[in-house]
């Protein structure tokens, strides 16, 4: 195979943001043949974008049928993906998922246990912040020893902002039938990733989830968590959709340094004797290690990253190139989303990972048989600098 040959199914915001670069030719050994859409209007608004070059299908099954097409991008709301993802599979194509993987782990684990029995065939994320090199080289320090034990991690990251104006943009949005989440689920996959890929998954979390709070939703727009791993470390995650200006700032502490990313930086602080061995022999009362502030060489990329990982995953399946966002991994940072709702539900109670898939699903489950049908036509938004 010299090329490979891709379909989206699902043309709303992020299924045209895929299309835009595919059809312009940015992917080398790539060819965009097909986009997929149950929605008549957006399927519609596709062909006049797109033109005639490409298949248009009003199903994924018939997607799935077609000999010529090699590989899809689901872009489909939540709950779709391990689906559709499992069904393409079965079918010999190839897979490259957004995020989040699914809605709950049991339907992602199920999904990953076919793709095992798939070895020749690539099931991949869009965990597009992976590509980035600040996160990159975060996760180097870290996995080199270079700030000691892990100790505290921290992640506020509030600059989410959305309007009442966005969850009001289709029928599906925010509600537990439609997403199955808010804030967790669609806008914070990545941090969750980046999170666990960087300073490993914690044991058990406690979560603080706030539905509905100051927009009209049945979903969590405010979330706190508090982690804990295995070695006592501990961590926190601040998140929301409804405050602005927002904050974006990740910090990493362990026993011989600190690591802070914010403002598109990472700065990085190494104690010239570890805090433990410093601490053991010292008897001088006040008093703490030298720190060393010191430069990294890396720079903040700031594109999206969608392009790279659709680059690699043509790369992995046509050269042998290195998959860097399997899909596999998936349902480490939908685990923690899981345990913060189960968390709340309980009433704030501590939950050990990994989580009990089913006691999860009985809750979500509840939530789906309550949810309001929201009547709004679905349209396609302006996403310009929003990914």
């Amino acid at each position: 195979m010299k090329e490979l040959k891709i379909a989206i199914i699902g043309v709303g915001n992020i299924g045209n943001l895929h299309a835009g670069y595919l059809s312009a030719g940015k992917i080398k050994s790539a060819k965009l043949v097909a986009l997929c859409d149950t929605n008549p209007n957006k399927l519609k608004l596709a062909k006049e974008k797109y033109g005639k070059e490409y298949q248009y299908f009003d199903n994924d099954d018939d997607v799935l049928a077609d000999r010529i097409i090699d590989a899809v991008i689901i872009a489909t709301p939540h709950f779709a993906h391990p689906k559709i993802a499992a069904a393409a599979i079965k079918a010999g194509k190839h897979v490259l998922s957004e995020k989040p993987a699914g809605v709950y782990t049991k339907a992602v684990r199920e999904a990953i246990d076919i793709s095992k029995e798939h070895p020749e065939l690539t099931y991949a994320l869009m965990y597009n912040q992976r590509m980035n090199p600040v996160y990159q080289k975060a996760k180097q320090l870290v996995e080199d020893g270079e700030i000691g034990e892990l100790r505290r991690t921290n992640w506020i990251i509030t600059n989410w902002y959305r309007s009442q104006s966005y969850y009001d943009s289709g029928d599906w949005r925010a509600t537990w039938a439609g997403e199955g989440g808010g804030v967790l689920l669609n806008q914070d996959p990545h941090q969750l990733d980046l999170w666990q890929w960087i300073c490993g998954m914690p044991s058990r979390i406690m979560g603080f989830a706030y539905f509905g709070k100051h927009r009209n939703v049945e979903v969590e727009t405010e979330v706190t968590a508090y982690a804990e791993y295995a070695n006592g470390a501990t961590g926190v995650f601040v998140t929301t959709t409804t405050e602005t200006p927002g904050t974006n700032r990740f910090e990493i502490i362990g026993s011989k340094g600190k690591i802070v990313i914010e403002d598109e930086r990472l700065k990085f602080w190494q104690l010239q004797t570890d805090e433990r061995d410093w601490n053991r022999e010292y008897t001088g009362g006040f008093g703490e290690p030298e720190a060393w502030k010191i430069d990294i060489p890396v720079i903040f990329d700031g594109t999206t990253g969608h392009q790279k990982i659709v680059q690699n995953f043509v790369n992995h399946i046509l050269f042998g190139e290195e998959l860097l966002s399997p899909a596999s991994d998936g349902i480490y940072g939908l685990s923690i989303s899981n345990a913060i709702y189960l968390s709340t539900w309980e009433g704030q109670q501590w939950i050990d990972l990994p989580i009990d898939e089913d006691r999860f699903l009985k809750h979500l489950e509840d939530h789906i048989a309550n949810s309001q049908v929201k009547k709004t036509e679905s349209r396609i938004l302006n996403t310009k600098n929003t990914y």
